[in-house]
């Protein structure tokens, strides 16, 4: 419990207690995986068949496939990216 002087508890937007800041190398690929694959299998799937009946569960089907596959690339890759693009950007 805390006490009168301590600082309550940060929370997230979901109520629970906010991760400690080392944990941003695994969340913000988590984010970026989701919405990225989100957009990006929901183009590709509209493309393949159109609005019809079949859209959403392929839809769905083909985004879980691509999350499974994505969020790992960037947690390996995320690194490599800051190294690149550090390389032609100027830090201030």
């Amino acid at each position: 419990m805390n006490s009168p002087e301590s600082k309550p508890t940060p929370r997230s937007p979901l109520g629970f207690a906010k991760l400690p800041a080392h944990y941003a190398r695994f969340v913000l690929p988590f984010f970026l995986s989701l919405v990225m694959t989100c957009v990006i299998s929901g183009i590709s799937t509209l493309r393949g068949v159109g609005f019809s009946a079949a859209f959403l569960p392929l839809w769905l089907g083909s985004w879980s496939l691509s999350w499974v596959f994505a969020y790992p690339t960037l947690l390996v890759m995320l690194p490599l990216a800051r190294r690149v693009t550090a390389a032609f950007v100027r830090s201030e």
